[in-house]
């Protein structure tokens, strides 16, 4: 039986993701996945959000998938545009990068980090005691691991085993998604109608992606080249002269969230943990959101730094977060029909988000840069966003990002250097003196009072601020990166 600190099941953006973060803080990790190649059939999702071009920042990667997708303004609310260009952050934008060309990339990093992924493969069965879990794989072998992570979708098998409830809200809409070839000339863009929103748009081949609502329950199972000619007809009265699919699949606006996060050695993220319509373009990247905020706290406790209570921390601050999602998917979904009511309640609301506040408000939540964990009462920065400042240290220029190339956290100390001893979780915790001149700004909050010294988590959230001297220093460093070793 091979053995392994952890199992990750599913090597979709998430599982990728947790991969990485777990083999940057040098954890033995393997993914399952069930497809035999890394190529995607389709293009899914269509793009990053500000917070996720962040996170991959934070690693040294961002320039990867910048390169090859196109910097704009992507957020929306049920397609109401909204625009965060005078957002501060480093990157005031959202990415389009289908989804295909966001996992090749990620791929990438994971293989150039060691990774071993065992494809054509999958998660079938598992059992757990006090030690570790027994996962077992389609082609008869089984692995050992500490901690068996499911990132296989939906319809994940893991949270199923695991017996984890998924409560939420059947589905209300079904839609047809597609890349096929026309005869004739289709007419591009969105059209709304009492079924809600549809689209034909051209892809960088020169074939045609759809996305087409139909009538809930009319159409189950596996979609046809048949199914989508009907949807087709049913919106725009003829079907283009639809013909050669590469890809359709079906999907829905069923809303629901794993009830826990983990079942002992067991834990769940992205799909696996959350699945709801694909309106806002959200699902992605609160998956690899999910996967940035469990990896570190798992590779403290699978190395023995911190004690599994640690990974608790992980459901209490990302169930939240999926929650949210949801509500506002659901909203969305809603406001995507066309009757004369929702048409009226439509312009509303463009009214209401052509206004600063709630505009700032609505794609701070998009975007996910207003994620704010609950650490507790004070300072504004605390369980929020570390900004990407631009920082001057002995060693010369550098950022805040730079400083967390390695998923490692940093006492980030901007006052007189010396104050603190913080020799008991050296090789843990990086101690940085730095020197910062410009004013520290918030997205929604603006302006907020410039702290002595910042505590930053390896996810780039801030754990603590206050003097070096405070007494809540030591006690946050135990909680967050273990007890210190003895002088």
């Amino acid at each position: 039986m091979t053995e392994h600190a952890v199992v990750v099941a599913g090597g979709g953006p998430t599982g990728m993701m947790l991969a990485a973060e777990l083999a940057l803080a040098g954890v033995d990790v393997v993914v399952v996945e069930r497809r035999t190649a890394r190529e995607l059939d389709g293009s899914r999702s269509g793009g990053l959000h500000s917070r996720t071009i962040e996170v991959l920042d934070q690693r040294g990667v961002a320039e990867r998938f910048l390169a090859e997708g196109t910097a704009m303004q992507v957020q929306s609310f049920s397609g109401i545009p909204l625009d965060i260009s005078d957002f501060p952050t480093r990157h005031s934008y959202g990415l389009a990068l289908w989804q295909k060309h966001f996992e090749r990339i990620l791929g990438g990093w994971v293989d150039e980090l060691g990774v071993p992924v065992h494809r054509g493969r999958e998660v079938v069965g598992f059992t757990q005691d006090g030690a570790g879990v027994d996962v077992a794989l389609s082609d008869g072998h089984t692995l050992r691991a500490r901690f068996l992570v499911g990132c296989d979708g939906g319809r994940s098998l893991v949270r199923k085993a695991a017996g984890i409830e998924f409560p939420g809200w059947d589905p209300s809409v079904t839609s047809l998604i597609a890349e096929v070839q026309m005869h004739e000339e289709p007419e591009l863009g969105i059209r709304r109608d009492g079924k809600g929103q549809h689209g034909i748009g051209r892809l960088d081949d020169g074939r045609l992606r759809v996305v087409v609502r139909e009538v809930l329950g009319e159409r189950a199972g596996e979609p046809t080249l048949d199914d989508l000619s009907r949807a087709l007809v049913a919106v725009w009265g003829t079907d283009f002269g639809v013909h050669d699919p590469t890809w359709i699949s079906r999907f829905s606006d069923m809303s629901r969230q794993a009830a826990a996060y983990r079942d002992r050695r067991v834990l769940l993220a992205g799909d696996a943990a959350h699945v709801h319509y694909p309106i806002g373009g959200q699902g992605l990247n609160v998956g690899v959101q999910d996967a940035v905020n469990l990896g570190w706290k798992l590779a403290q406790v699978a190395t023995g730094t911190s004690p599994d209570s640690l990974l608790d921390t992980y459901h209490a601050e990302r169930h939240p977060v999926a929650a949210r999602v949801l509500q506002n998917t659901m909203a969305q979904t809603a406001l995507s029909r066309s009757d004369p009511r929702i048409d009226a309640l439509r312009d509303t609301m463009s009214e209401l988000l052509a206004l600063d506040e709630p505009r700032r408000r609505v794609a701070a939540m998009i975007s996910g840069l207003d994620i704010r964990y609950d650490l507790g009462e004070g300072h504004p920065l605390l369980g929020r966003r570390m900004p990407d400042l631009d920082l001057h240290t002995a060693g010369g220029p550098t950022r805040v990002y730079e400083l967390l190339h390695e998923a490692r956290p940093v006492l980030l100390n901007l006052g007189a250097p010396g104050g603190v001893d913080a020799s008991p979780w050296a090789g843990r915790v990086r101690l940085v003196d730095a020197g910062y001149d410009g004013p520290w700004q918030l997205p929604v909050l603006g302006e907020v009072a410039a702290p002595p010294a910042v505590l930053i988590r390896p996810d780039g959230h801030v754990a603590w601020t206050g003097e070096l001297t405070d007494p809540g220093l030591p006690r946050a460093l135990a909680t967050w990166f273990g007890v210190g070793a003895p002088a």
